[in-house]
């Protein structure tokens, strides 16, 4: 299944410059600080360094969710935002890098569930691609992704250990359930080891990419097809990231699970 997505052709007058693509993400980021500042347990998390994900309110997401995964946790952007929106939800978090998951119970107010470690297809340990911008680390090397977003590039490896969704969640999870997953192009391989867990699972927040920024990762048609074989629909697109000359490279994907 090939999931296309259109990019308008570029001429002369409308080529875009790193300039660009930098202004772009400014807004985002101060649209996301409007967002921050009307809700007081984000504006909590900002004063930890922590700007809640609320970009993610244009994902086309359900709920009221029982439980929240959020595999690729990072410093609790999503987490923390998710706590704003659904107060009494069960939220487990996955981040491999200490240092950023050190922080998670911090910005996220309420109990939360973190587990210092990534998430595969099978439990064992890998090398970790640490990114400058930490949030861009990949058990895949980085490929394309540091040209394309500067301040990306690989600043160094660390071994860390791998878990499996299966093994680390009851397959009666609360539901309805939320699965978010951010984890540079290794979405197949949290898929693959969620086999049990995806029977509980309403819906599905995963970002993909449409070219291949980590080397031999999957793109988004690829994930769209192994959720279509779990009973799973793409219902939404949102966060649509361009490159410096243009490109759609990745967006938020939204699946919810087929009726019946």
């Amino acid at each position: 299944m090939t999931l296309h997505v259109t990019t308008p052709p570029r001429t002369p007058g409308t080529r875009r410059t790193r300039l660009h693509t930098t202004l772009d993400r400014t807004r985002l980021r101060v649209r996301k600080l409007v967002r921050v500042a009307r809700r007081p347990r984000l504006r909590a998390a900002l004063r930890q360094g922590v700007l809640a994900a609320t970009d993610h309110q244009d994902s086309g997401l359900g709920g009221p969710f029982a439980t929240v995964v959020d595999v690729g946790a990072s410093r609790g952007q999503f987490a923390s935002w998710i706590r704003d929106r659904h107060p009494d939800a069960r939220i487990v978090c996955f981040e491999p890098l200490a240092e950023a998951a050190g922080r998670i119970r911090a910005v996220v107010d309420g109990p939360v569930e973190v587990h210092v470690a990534a998430v595969g297809a099978r439990p064992g340990r890998c090398t970790l691609h640490v990114s400058a911008a930490d949030d861009s680390s990949s058990l895949l090397p980085i490929g394309r992704q540091a040209h394309e977003f500067h301040g990306t590039a690989e600043a160094g490896v660390r071994e860390v250990p791998v878990t499996t969704l299966d093994e680390h969640l009851d397959a009666d999870i609360a539901q309805p359930a939320l699965l978010k997953i951010d984890v540079q192009g290794y979405e197949l391989e949290v898929l693959r080891g969620a086999t049990r867990v995806l029977d509980s699972v309403q819906e599905i927040l995963c970002e993909c990419s449409f070219v291949e920024l980590y080397v031999g990762q999957p793109l988004a048609g690829d994930v769209v097809a192994h959720l279509a074989g779990r009973g799973f629909r793409l219902v939404h697109v949102a966060g649509i990231s361009t490159g410096v000359d243009g490109e759609q490279l990745q967006a938020d994907l939204t699946f919810r699970r087929v009726a019946g």
